[in-house]
């Protein structure tokens, strides 16, 4: 039986309608603000004049911004129609974007984060949807994953360029980029989206307060954020560390970038096979191995080889989770709120962001307590810890409730 083509390969790629090449590039774009401020981190912080801590709260305050903004903004823009919609929120990233470039001081670009961030949250549950509604019903999943490349593609291109402008032009010219890419995808969309899409029945806050009531998916969403921002403790302050821990020169951060960002994609790709079959069972032996080579980096980082075989493997392993997750909560979500699952999978992918803000702040703290920067990476390998200990609770009640009922 011949291998089926994957989503992206060029036979493929000519089934799929313009427009959702459109959104890739804006999720590209999207993709490349979130997290290219990892590798501006301390050009910011010395011309700013502010800490590294108090630099690294610009991940956590954009990560919140997705968080809280989404779900609520998307319950409030649920009646409008998709394509204004959608192009309103390429203005508000482009602005975000365009005020973070001018910013003159430390308050002012965490105010721009923070536009980006509502631009963020909606456009990606709204675009979802749209690239669904673009192709025939059997080539939805495809449709989706060819929009959320370009958010891989970003991590693997867009976060290495972008750092390499930053350290020559200045951060400035960073955002001046990425609001330039804005542009360019508000133009595409503009151009290439159709205007009359259909508009789904809008889930309101009160369809996601109901599934928060849940203590099986509040366990997947803990499992979520210690799971996935326990990397980002070190994670954040990761060129600080190349340079002054590892020795790497400023210039040598955005190619070591690449090959964080190549694990990355690397381990989506697998994470998603390894996680099909039983993702409880993945996820526990992921989560296991991602706490030890956290704890490893905390060793390996003085030594630049070891440091970057070290990184790759977290790399890989970093993102390898999300695929088991998503997939987990939808399951949970139809065994306990069948009603809500699309709410359920939007609320993780805030659980998501809510684990960025929570591990840049935590690194924050460490940084700037007597542990010192090399203590990070040890740091987030607790918390991955912790969301180990949860996915095992987990799958312990799992066990209980398929446990057959003894007779009476």
């Amino acid at each position: 039986m011949s291998r089926p083509l994957s989503p992206t390969s060029p036979s493929r790629l000519s089934l799929f309608p313009p427009a959702l090449f459109a959104l890739a590039i804006a999720a590209y774009a999207i993709g490349t603000t979130e997290f290219v401020i990892v590798g501006l981190l301390p050009t910011v912080a010395q011309d700013l004049a502010v800490s590294l801590p108090r630099a690294g709260l610009v991940v956590s305050v954009y990560a919140l911004g997705v968080t809280f903004g989404a779900p609520v903004l998307t319950a409030l823009t649920g009646r409008l129609p998709r394509k204004p919609l959608l192009l309103g929120l390429m203005v508000l990233f482009v602005a975000g974007n365009t005020f973070a470039a001018l910013s003159s001081g430390y308050e002012m670009l965490l105010a721009a984060r923070v536009l980006s961030a509502f631009a963020h949250g909606v456009f990606f549950s709204v675009g979802a949807t749209i690239a669904a509604d673009l192709v025939p019903a059997d080539r939805r999943a495809s449709a989706i994953a060819l929009m959320f490349m370009g958010l891989t593609v970003a991590i693997v291109t867009g976060v290495p360029l972008g750092t390499f402008i930053g350290q020559s032009l200045g951060w400035r010219a960073t955002f001046w980029a990425v609001a330039g890419l804005g542009v360019l995808a508000f133009l595409g969309i503009a151009a290439l989206v159709p205007g009359h899409l259909s508009r789904p029945a809008p889930a309101g806050l009160v369809d996601q307060l109901r599934v928060l009531s849940s203590g099986r998916l509040l366990l997947v969403f803990g499992m979520t954020a210690l799971g996935y921002g326990g990397t980002f403790v070190a994670f954040t302050y990761l060129a600080t560390i190349l340079e002054e821990i590892t020795g790497f020169p400023a210039g040598a951060v955005s190619l070591v970038l690449v090959l964080y960002g190549v694990a990355i994609a690397a381990g989506n790709l697998a994470g998603g096979r390894i996680a099909d079959r039983h993702p409880v069972r993945a996820l526990t032996g992921l989560f296991a191995a991602q706490a030890l080579v956290l704890a490893l980096l905390a060793l390996t980082a003085p030594w630049p080889v070891a440091a970057l075989v070290t990184l790759a493997a977290l790399g890989f392993l970093s993102f390898a989770n999300v695929p088991g997750l998503q997939i987990y909560v939808v399951e949970m979500a139809q065994r306990h709120r069948p009603g809500a699952v699309d709410v359920a999978s939007a609320l993780n992918i805030a659980a998501f962001n809510l684990g960025i803000a929570l591990g840049a702040w935590v690194g924050g703290v460490v940084v700037a307590s007597p542990l010192g920067l090399r203590a990070t990476p040890l740091v987030g390998a607790v918390l991955v810890a912790g969301a180990l200990a949860l996915t095992l609770c987990s799958a312990a009640l799992d066990r209980r409730a398929a446990a057959p009922v003894p007779a009476c």
